[in-house]
């Protein structure tokens, strides 16, 4: 099976992702958070470092869980930000 390559916004979403977690995990060792959240430390070095720009939701869910993050937190801080376009709705002015 060939994998459809990454799009710019992709690799860009997954190496927020992997400074987010490298920012959570903060003196923790790799190991022992990966351990964890039942990943290997490969694993999460890949993740944190933008090699696997893509991981399962499960696999943020449980590293999410571990560091202590929100899956509301990650999706806010991972997603990209949105340009304003005229006739848009503004997402940052509050109902």
């Amino acid at each position: 099976m060939v994998r459809t390559p990454l799009t710019p916004e992709e690799r860009e979403r997954g190496e927020r992702l992997g400074r987010l977690l490298r920012e959570a995990r903060g003196a923790r060792s790799m190991t022992d958070v990966a351990t964890s959240a039942g990943l290997s430390a490969e694993t999460l070095r890949k993740i944190e470092t933008g090699r696997a720009p893509t991981p399962a939701f499960f696999t943020v869910a449980a590293l999410a869980g571990v560091l202590g993050l929100s899956m509301d937190e990650l999706i806010g801080r991972c997603a990209p930000e949105v340009a304003d376009v005229p006739g848009t709705p503004d997402a940052s002015i509050a109902a």
